[in-house]
């Protein structure tokens, strides 16, 4: 099956994935739903802002493909919209939580993905990460892939194939590295810069989940 998405066909399916997981209460989802679970901007990368016409086109062009539809039996009079990756390609929980990440998120480390998937599913260690990525990567059509390690980076990062292969850009050169190696003042400032972005990232998740958990109550 060769399957090719767009940005916003990605997002709107890895909203109807995430979503199945973290609110159940609430899935499937209506329109506006979906539309603000696209738009969220904790576990989004790049934060969009669509509107609902083109989340609508999305869910037409996600249907005639097969990955996401109206739910049917829905006791309600709002039209709901559900994902259909499990009766597409039969994935394991640790398989659906690795491909989601990597449609919400773009290209990630298995580090990374460990962290991020903790709300989908929990990999003990990453082997399991490993052992994900390796049956995404040898179903046929492969739906991931390997990058080629960025310079100074201690892990390779994975990228789904929903949206076709996958450019990566040439490594910097080495001559080019070593004139730009950090010193030991620049690291310390990334690090903390690296710490800040981990404290936001925490606070803008625990104001999603304040929101879910209101939401219950409303």
């Amino acid at each position: 099956m060769n399957i090719l998405l767009n940005d916003v066909e990605r997002r709107v399916l890895g909203s109807l994935v995430e979503k199945e997981i973290t609110s159940p209460d609430y899935y499937p989802l209506s329109l506006n739903a979906l539309l603000n679970a696209c738009n969220q901007k904790s576990n989004r990368h790049p934060v969009m802002n669509l509107d609902e016409n083109a989340v609508r086109d999305a869910l037409l062009s996600l249907n005639e493909k097969r990955l996401a539809g109206a739910a049917s039996g829905a006791d309600s009079r709002v039209t709901k919209y559900e994902h259909r990756l499990q009766e597409v390609f039969n994935f394991g929980r640790p398989e659906i939580a690795v491909l989601c990440v990597l449609l919400l998120r773009g290209p990630q480390t298995p580090g990374e993905l460990r962290g991020r998937t903790e709300r989908l599913h929990r990999f003990n260690d990453l082997e399991e990460v490993h052992a994900a990525l390796q049956h995404l990567m040898k179903r046929a059509p492969p739906l991931a892939k390997v990058l080629p390690r960025q310079p100074g980076s201690k892990e390779a990062r994975y990228a789904h194939l929903l949206s076709g292969d996958v450019e990566t850009g040439e490594p910097e050169p080495a001559s080019q590295a070593l004139v730009a190696s950090p010193s030991p003042d620049s690291e310390r400032l990334a690090r903390l810069e690296n710490g800040v972005a981990l404290l936001q990232k925490e606070i803008a998740d625990l104001k999603q989940q304040f929101a879910d958990f209101r939401k219950l109550f409303e």
